[in-house]
């Protein structure tokens, strides 16, 4: 082998002459979510790591992906197709949560039901779009703000959209303080917005015990197919509040969940490949999330204004669009929305009732989706 053919053989097998347009547009997205994750801090625990796999995915020749030796396809394999990591999370998102506000106030499950809306508007949509049953209801659940359960769906109904249907989701997430607050504004009056709420009622250490063990109970009982997701969560809220395991309740709010978001993230990015990704379906997926999380937050707030009007001004309608079930994010914009308009409005409490009405109300429609179309 002479030296110009040495030469040429060395650049045959970088990355550098394999590098696509598509793969160069990808890594501009991956940058684009790093930077939102940094600079922006939207969700860094989910951005970033979705980020750098979007990047190291689709740097040709990388190895990352390889069938039988690649990091993120064995992350893929036994950790997201064996729904190992949706429902760990779903086990330290239990431990995080706290249901008092919802037990102290019931009504504000009927919240977290409206904002599902986004769903089955999104449902409808898809099927106008041509896509199959299937497809069109895992791609509807992104609008629960939900990504375990996203992912859950997605396994069980159209694993081959994975990637754009994850992306979607985790990315709107992210976005919930950019999205949600221009509807706010839109569908809620300045009076409305101002509305003090009083002080939710103390809930006691039983009423804590008995509602996860309660709930699981009924919701499995009528909804069978989420039982593996549903049950871990409220596994997870029982080891918070019995205040017998404090060990267990330590892990799961840090190391598991931790780990288990690290690399279902980098996985998530890791399906970003340009190939498989820079298709019209994948842009029909992702305007579809959007319209989701949209109709979600309408569904709320529009219930909100009817509970505000019925209580005779009582109930900030704000409230209800953090029924979209991102854990806490959307509580936290409800707060911010109404601390912008009376500086002594705190709703971050009433906020959380819809908030985790919502992630249970997701996941309901999820094991739905999953009993009617799974077969």
């Amino acid at each position: 082998m002479d030296v110009a053919e040495f030469f040429k053989q060395i650049l045959l097998s970088t990355g550098l002459i394999n590098l696509t347009l598509g793969n160069v547009v990808m890594i501009i997205i991956g940058l684009v979510l790093i930077y939102l994750a940094i600079a922006k801090k939207f969700e860094p625990l989910l951005l970033l790591p979705i980020g750098i796999g979007c990047i190291l995915v689709n740097l040709p020749l990388s190895g990352f992906y390889d069938p039988n030796t690649g990091l993120f396809n064995w992350f893929y394999q036994y950790g997201v197709l064996t729904t190992i990591f949706p429902v760990l999370i779903f086990l330290g998102l239990g431990a995080l949560t706290d249901f008092g506000p919802l037990i102290a106030n019931p009504i504000t499950i009927f919240l977290g039901g409206a904002a599902q809306l986004g769903i089955f508007v999104s449902f409808f949509f898809a099927m106008l779009l041509k896509f199959p049953l299937k497809e069109a209801a895992s791609i509807a659940i992104i609008g629960g703000a939900d990504g375990p359960a996203t992912i859950f769906t997605t396994i069980k109904l159209a694993p081959h959209l994975m990637g754009p249907i994850m992306l979607a989701a985790y990315s709107y997430m992210a976005l919930v303080p950019i999205i949600q607050p221009p509807f706010m504004k839109l569908l809620t009056t300045k009076k409305e917005r101002q509305v003090v709420m009083t002080q939710l009622r103390p809930v006691s250490k039983l009423e804590k015990i008995l509602f996860p063990i309660i709930t699981e109970i009924v919701i499995i009982l009528f909804v069978p197919s989420i039982g593996p997701l549903f049950g871990m969560l409220m596994l997870g809220n029982l080891i918070r509040e019995c205040g017998v395991v404090e060990r267990f309740s330590k892990s799961a709010q840090n190391e598991i969940i931790n780990v288990c978001t690290l690399f279902l993230a980098l996985t998530i990015g890791s399906t970003m490949k340009a190939e498989s990704f820079l298709t019209i379906k994948t842009l029909e997926i992702v305007g579809l999330g959007l319209a989701a999380f949209i109709f979600g937050t309408i569904g709320g707030l529009l219930l909100g204004k009817l509970f505000c009007f019925l209580s005779g001004g009582k109930i900030n309608p704000l409230i209800g669009s953090a029924g979209v079930a991102a854990v806490p994010m959307a509580a936290r914009v409800t707060q911010d929305m109404a601390r912008k308009e009376n500086l002594n409005n705190y709703l971050l409490m009433h906020a959380m009732g819809p908030n985790v009405a919502g992630l249970i109300g997701s996941a309901a429609v999820a094991g739905l989706f999953i009993t009617l179309f799974a077969g």
